[in-house]
């Protein structure tokens, strides 16, 4: 047994490189933007400056009834309205529906239901869907791809411990200005930190996505055509609209369906209402429970008649299946979260974030002096080298664009939501060639300093252009500034002369 330890060590040793390395980038990016995901509702006020801030709490039920009597202007043929009512988190309501094959979107104010103009954007949805869909590669390889690199995060996270034997004993070390020591000790450090956090999150991340991973129990069913819809109603709220009747019927008062499920879950307790076929006698009314205050995420809600507002169903509980899942799912995206906790997931997030890219730098660092001694470093290693500068130091850099762009890009612009995007990956392309281009303790330097500066400015161009009627700052800017500190600080560190003249 003795024997076996160090063997077993070293396979896992070169296992845990190797996973860390095939998929780093790619893990970097999905870390990052998912600790951004964790703020999509505030980022997403942020980038639309022209909504009101609320002056006082709306009631649910009357937000929701004149939703409703707006969507009998906007989208009378619709087959189906969605309402996500405003919340803690959330200043407006957001309405969306379908006429054919065309979808449509609307921003209501929660006090009159009346429709309110803001810029197109995706706010923070974009990091939120990026995290795992990384928008331009078709939806199901992504998720595929997605998929296979959280599998080899596991992997990677259970080979680690297994390679540092005295993991949680150099937790306590940091020997710093060694170069290669320096880069071990700080990738234990942010790995030990929130170890238990990155165990989690990546195990749930698999569970987010698993009916794509592992869809054989529901096709294999002897009724799979039935299973399939079974599978879906036990794990969401939206559900197939069904058959119209032909018939028109005038909906009930939705207002008063809202206050049944309030006296049900409590106040503040509805995050949606879904009404199907508005305006036919077969039309459907679910009121859906928020998730906030509890960890799974698998649906509640309440189905009404919509012609008589009668209910037809209470859909208080989930399968042990399904809210295994649902707690697990809840874990991952932490609906559930006050702000407290809320900012520890985020923290959290970026010691994965951090241990990955330490990581990947410790890839080169260990190499480092082998390739120093030869004419010509090998391709691989320079490949290597130059990925990291560009992923590293150039997401952060192709965020700030994207922020950017939601200030300076014209409002009358076509496509400005797409452009938006557009700014994100030219910006990360930019980085790419900056680090091709340029030394690489210099790129490393050029791009954090970079992003530091977008970041820094970025509050002050709200301010200067008075998007908002206070013209004053937010909790979001200063965060910004909070991040462009961390930013300078990495960029001061990176460039003093010594590191600059011995990398």
């Amino acid at each position: 047994m003795s024997a076996a330890a160090p063997r077993l060590r070293q396979a896992m040793a070169g296992l845990h490189t190797w996973t860390g390395l095939m998929f780093g980038w790619l893990l970097y990016a999905m870390f990052l933007t998912g600790a951004a995901s964790y703020f999509r509702e505030e980022i997403s006020q942020w980038m639309r400056p022209e909504l009101p801030v609320l002056t006082q709490a709306p009631v649910a039920a009357d937000s929701a009834a004149r939703a409703v009597a707006t969507l009998q202007v906007l989208a009378p043929g619709a087959t189906q309205w969605v309402i996500d009512l405003a919340g803690a988190r959330t200043n407006v309501v957001a309405a969306s529906w379908r006429i054919g094959e065309i979808d449509g979107h609307a921003v209501l104010d929660p006090l009159t239901g009346q429709a309110l103009a803001a810029r197109t954007t995706d706010g923070g949805e974009f990091f939120y869907y990026f995290h795992f869909s990384l928008h331009y590669l078709p939806r199901v390889a992504a998720r595929w791809l997605v998929g296979l690199a959280t599998m080899f995060m596991l992997v990677a996270l259970v080979s680690g411990v297994i390679t540092h034997k005295k993991i949680f004993a150099n937790f306590f070390t940091f020997r710093r200005g060694k170069g290669q020591r320096s880069w071990l000790d700080a990738h234990n450090a942010v790995s030990v930190t929130a170890l238990p956090f990155h165990l989690m999150i990546t195990y749930t991340g698999l569970v987010t996505l698993m009916t794509l991973y592992m869809p054989w129990g529901a096709d294999s069913a002897p009724s799979a055509a039935q299973v399939r819809p079974a599978l879906r109603a036990e794990m969401t709220a939206l559900l197939p609209a069904g058959a119209p009747s032909g018939a028109s019927a005038a909906l009930a008062d939705v207002g008063a369906m809202v206050r049944e499920a309030q006296q049900r879950w409590g106040p503040d307790s509805v995050a949606r209402v879904i009404v199907d076929h508005p305006g036919d006698a077969a039309s459907r009314v679910r009121v859906v429970r928020d998730d906030a205050g509890r960890v799974s995420v698998s649906p509640r809600y309440l189905v009404f008649d919509g012609p008589s507002g009668t209910l037809q169903q209470v859909r208080g509980q989930a399968g042990p299946a399904a809210e295994t899942r649902g707690v697990l799912y809840g874990l991952h995206v932490a609906r559930f979260a006050d702000p407290a906790i809320r900012w520890l997931f985020f923290l959290s997030s970026l010691a994965g974030t951090a241990m990955v890219a330490t990581g990947l730098v410790l890839w080169t660092a260990k190499r480092r002096a082998k390739q120093a001694a030869t004419e010509k470093p090998a391709f691989g290693f320079r490949l290597v080298e130059r990925l990291n500068v560009a992923t590293i130091a150039g997401l952060p850099v192709a965020m700030a664009a994207f922020l950017w762009g939601n200030r300076l890009l014209p409002l009358a612009l076509a496509d400005r939501r797409e452009w938006e995007i557009h700014l994100f990956f030219i910006a990360w392309a930019l980085a790419l060639l900056l680090a091709i281009a340029r030394p690489v303790q210099r790129a490393w330097v050029e791009l954090f300093a970079a992003g530091a500066a977008l970041l820094a400015v970025l509050p002050w161009v709200g301010v200067v252009m008075r998007l908002r009627e206070s013209g004053g700052l937010t909790g979001f800017d200063i965060a910004l500034w909070g991040l462009s500190l961390v930013l300078a600080g990495i960029a001061m560190h990176l460039g003093h002369p010594k590191r600059i003249a011995r990398p």
